[in-house]
């Protein structure tokens, strides 16, 4: 196929039927099924049912739970659902004392990162949702808001006399904690079995050390384990630096060798829409149009062209996406850490361009996909801020060379 002569064909298609009717009358119009997207699965790694965050920014601990649960069916244990909020209980207590130490100057949030989850494991097991499920106070969702409030101002006021600090307001964190959330078990019942959360965690097979966290960004030394730098990374773990098209192989190595992987990145730019179940870059210069055609594109306005460009009904050519794209990207803060979700698969659409088949976690009818969508090759290139996946997953050249054991 000719990119170039499909590029141009396209485009001027689409800029002559924005100048002659109105886009909703020629939409209602046109046959459903013309222009939409049709994906074809290449690859599914197995994986639970979509779960919903709700009105809570614990999307980190719902995307990694997400992952291992997906590790425990590749191990051979079978389906479990595992809890969110366990791992978000016992991550709230370690961000409060580095809020303590750091006098108020580091980041208290809800947000977090897939190491996080990780850490909670390996010091203190996990359990299934059934005996820990965060909810309280009669309300069937997760809703963070004002125990987040009422958290926050329990260190703000254990801090206002800082020569007389007592310790105490920790104290109190964690009976907030306990209020909100639940006291955690010590020991459980399941499937009439009795285990503790670290027997359990340690009978579904779950190793903390065997994940690791890759991101790619050329600020820092390639080949090295780097501190991130996002609000998130509160915690200050360490991420392997690898270059983008190392990144791409990573993740397509994982999916080819039967491994999911865990995605950090930005979903605030405005060719994301989970709405829509997809996620793209398009190539927006236009410089392939040719005479009356390129005039009447530079005529439409900046609105109309975004309309054009970001309107999710057809595939389109997408932006070539550099290390220097990237690395400019996230110093002009146009990529953002904002949200994990989990890549369990690769598609491809009518063009032949791949996606990565990703799980949500905004409920299952929050799109036509189920609460999964597609994000294309180039915007997972540009938007990736980190992954986390087995060590296994990683190529065996790469690995040495990283000296991952």
């Amino acid at each position: 196929m000719n990119y170039t002569i499909l590029k141009k064909g396209f485009f001027a298609l689409l800029v002559t039927f924005l100048l002659s009717v109105n886009i909703s009358d020629a939409k209602n119009k046109n046959d459903k099924n013309k222009n939409k997207y049709l994906f074809t699965t290449n690859i599914e790694i197995p994986t639970t049912s979509v779960k919903d965050q709700a009105s809570s920014g614990t999307c980190w601990s719902f995307a990694t739970t997400s992952f291992i649960e997906s590790e425990i069916i590749r191990l051979g244990k079978g389906a479990q659902d595992i809890s969110e909020m366990y791992f978000v209980r016992y991550t709230y207590p370690d961000k409060a004392q580095k809020y303590i130490r750091y006098h108020g100057f580091a980041n208290f949030s809800e947000g977090g990162q897939g190491h996080d989850v990780m850490n909670t494991i390996k010091k203190h097991g996990m359990v299934p949702e059934q005996i820990y499920s965060g909810l309280c106070c009669g309300i069937n969702y997760h809703k963070h808001g004002e125990m987040v409030d009422v958290l926050s101002g329990i260190l703000s006021s254990g801090l206002e006399n800082k020569n007389g600090f007592s310790g105490k307001c920790l104290e109190v964190f964690n009976a907030g904690l306990d209020i909100y959330l639940g006291k955690v078990p010590e020991k459980f019942i399941y499937n009439n079995n009795e285990y503790t959360p670290e027997s359990f965690a340690f009978e579904l097979g779950i190793i903390p050390e065997n994940y690791v966290e890759l991101t790619s960004y050329s600020i820092y030394p390639f080949f090295t384990q780097v501190d991130l730098e996002i609000p998130d990374n509160w915690s200050h773990g360490m991420y392997y630096n690898i270059p983008i098209d190392d990144l791409m192989a990573v993740i397509n190595n994982a999916f080819n060798n039967g491994y999911s992987v865990n995605w950090d990145g930005d979903v605030s730019d405005k060719g994301f829409s989970h709405k829509k179940g997809i996620a793209i870059v398009p190539e927006s210069e236009m410089k392939d149009l040719e005479g009356n055609e390129q005039l009447k594109w530079e005529a439409l306005s900046e609105d109309e062209k975004t309309k054009l460009l970001y309107d999710f009904t057809t595939p389109r050519p997408e932006k070539k996406i550099t290390q220097e794209t990237r690395q400019v990207a996230f110093d002009k803060f146009n990529t953002t850490d904002d949200h994990l979700m989990h890549l369990i698969g690769t598609a491809t659409d009518q063009n032949g361009t791949q996606y990565f088949t990703t799980k949500n976690s905004w409920a299952d009818d929050s799109n036509d996909f189920g609460g999964k969508l597609y994000m294309s090759e180039s915007y997972i290139k540009l938007k990736t801020v980190a992954i986390q996946v087995h060590k296994d997953a990683i190529p065996p050249e790469l690995k040495s060379k990283l000296k991952i054991e």
